[in-house]
């Protein structure tokens, strides 16, 4: 429990500080949480009997980030297709020996811990990114929190048995709501677009972070391992703390662009 606690007073207000900075901090926070994402995800691979493609997905990452970070938009959907065809290149040039699990696995390493997580830059990018990125991270938050206090005192029917045993329908319903709730406290305070705009964003929150959030749980499961890593002490690894952030930040910064 102190190391817990230890962990999230020391890298709640880094993690937020560097967003709060943006621009190269916020590009440099990304850069080193990605790849670390990255590692964790492979090594989840290697405990499920697949073979990591180690220098292709650092190559990909690295092309991926460039494209982002010197903002050639027109890169970034060309580096997504090359790496796409990459992978089937792979599996088409050298079968039997890479089979479809390890070409999937390791389109999927760089979609999940890269593509997706990145978007946490875009989101600091757009106009009032910084309120939009801030709002995204406590909305995850409250998600947990109310699905963990409504879950722990009214949960009955699980929600996923079979992935997490202790997620209850009840505890989901409760992020849900603590997720708007939130949404609407947060556009009293801070304004700037239409209500329905927060509880849109409030419900994809709500949804998307549980969803991420089991299916780290889903992954881990299937590699019959704990945590992702133990890099951050008493939290496990950078994908334990990010997977409900991963699944909402794309859901979030298209949503929007759209509602805009």
């Amino acid at each position: 429990m102190f190391k817990r606690t230890m962990s999230a007073l020391i890298g709640a207000p880094l993690l937020l500080g560097l967003i709060y900075l943006g621009g190269s901090y916020t590009a440099f926070l990304i850069a080193v949480l990605t790849f670390l994402a990255l590692r964790e995800f492979l090594q989840i691979g290697v405990q499920m009997g697949v073979a990591p493609w180690y220098i292709q997905t650092s190559t990909a990452t690295a092309v991926w980030l460039t494209s982002l970070f010197i903002g050639r938009e027109e890169w970034i959907m060309a580096a997504l297709i090359f790496w796409f065809l990459i992978c089937l290149g792979r599996l088409a040039l050298t079968y039997p020996k890479t089979q479809l699990t390890e070409a999937n696995f390791n389109l999927l390493a760089v979609l999940y811990a890269v593509v997706m997580l990145s978007h946490l830059y875009l989101l600091r990018q757009l106009p009032r990114g910084i309120e939009w990125t801030m709002l995204t991270i406590f909305l995850v938050w409250a998600t947990d929190t109310g699905a963990y206090l409504i879950g722990r005192q009214f949960g009955q029917h699980l929600l996923a048995p079979n992935v997490s045993p202790k997620k209850t329908i009840e505890g989901s319903i409760g992020g849900l709501v603590f997720s708007i709730i939130i949404a609407l406290v947060s556009w009293h305070i801070i304004g700037g677009a239409p209500w329905h705009n927060y509880i849109v964003i409030g419900v994809i929150i709500g949804i998307s972070a549980q969803i991420g959030d089991l299916f780290e749980s889903a992954l881990k499961r299937s590699a019959g391992v704990k945590d992702s890593g133990n890099l951050i002490p008493g939290h496990g690894g950078i994908l334990d703390r990010f997977d409900s952030l991963i699944f909402a930040l794309p859901l979030v910064y298209y949503g929007i662009i759209l509602l805009s």
